[in-house]
């Protein structure tokens, strides 16, 4: 298991060719593509008996062909005798899905990790999981990085004055009292509820004091940003002087983008585990790369260094 061997799907091939380039490897060559009757195909065509075998590819739109085409890529891997594979999945998608909050609903959070591990994944690596109780679906080893430092030094060098952060629920709470203590912020949390099935949210309340500040939300991922429209509304209702968002997942459906341009947020930092495309890329959204860190990651599990090291 010497080799080290990286492939990418057709979800994020550019994510994949930075972590190469960082690893100072070849990208895997294989063929992925999908026949007119919309099946899709996979074709390894280097050698991959007894290597250690990586697949990069985030569950993002359209999530269920990239999905299927990840399940197919661990299969052919599975099947040509790889040692070791392991999903690499920047963003876990269904990860919403992972609990039953309402009579006869599917938790598809769990199903998405039994066809992983059928599929022939040996280990995951992620990246903040929208639940981390999401961990223990999997028989397999699990690997969550976080991007927390990343958006975290990426604000310590903007010296934002008077700031406080603001945890848009309470589920992020932790991770955003995390941030606020590397920021040297007090923190607020947003109360708020989600209306029925659709994205709609009604927030209910503020804890904290955000009134004569510069709020800085953070979020686990950011979807059509109605939650984000709704939250600025409020602080700036609140009387924060200003809004900075922040969050690891830049889904980024339907308005997103024109509710985030015509929202009084002044800048809106993501990264990379989602491609964001040029329609999508407006000059107040900030992509940071993430390439260096799932590339440490995935040195340190081939050759068995620690990966809580990287946090330490």
């Amino acid at each position: 298991m010497d080799e080290l061997k990286v492939f990418s799907g057709n979800a994020h091939p550019a994510l994949a060719k930075a972590v190469t380039e960082y690893l100072n490897i070849p990208l895997g060559n294989c063929e992925v593509f999908q026949f007119s009757n919309e099946n899709s195909f996979v074709r390894i065509l280097e050698n991959v008996r007894s290597r250690d075998t990586f697949v990069i590819q985030p569950i993002s739109s359209p999530v269920n062909k990239n999905l299927v085409e990840l399940l197919i890529m661990l299969d052919a891997l599975k099947r040509a005798s790889a040692e070791r594979i392991t999903a690499v999945i920047p963003y876990y998608g269904y990860g919403r899905t992972d609990k039953k909050d309402q009579p006869r609903v599917p938790i598809t959070a769990r199903l998405i990790a039994d066809l992983l591990t059928v599929a022939g994944a040996n280990r995951l690596l992620t990246v903040d999981l929208h639940a981390g109780q999401i961990q223990g679906f999997f028989n397999i080893p699990v690997d969550e990085l976080t991007a927390l430092d990343l958006l975290t030094s990426y604000f310590k060098k903007k010296k934002l004055s008077n700031l406080v952060v603001v945890a848009t629920d309470i589920g992020i709470s932790k991770r955003a009292r995390d941030m606020a203590t590397k920021l040297n912020a007090p923190l607020a949390i947003m109360e708020k509820r989600r209306i029925g099935n659709m994205d709609q949210i009604e927030t209910l309340n503020v804890i904290g004091e955000v009134e004569g500040k510069i709020a800085l939300t953070i979020d686990d991922e950011m979807d059509t940003a109605g939650s984000l429209v709704n939250t600025v509304a409020t602080l700036v209702e609140r009387k924060a002087t200003e809004v900075y968002a922040c969050c690891t997942h830049p889904v980024l459906t339907g308005p997103a983008s024109q509710r985030i341009a015509s929202s009084p947020v002044k800048e809106v930092v993501v990264t990379n585990t989602i491609p964001v495309t040029a329609e999508k890329k407006l000059d107040k959204i900030t992509v940071l790369p993430i390439a260096s860190l799932l590339g440490e990651a995935i040195h340190r599990i081939h050759t068995g260094l620690s990966i809580g090291a990287m946090f330490e």
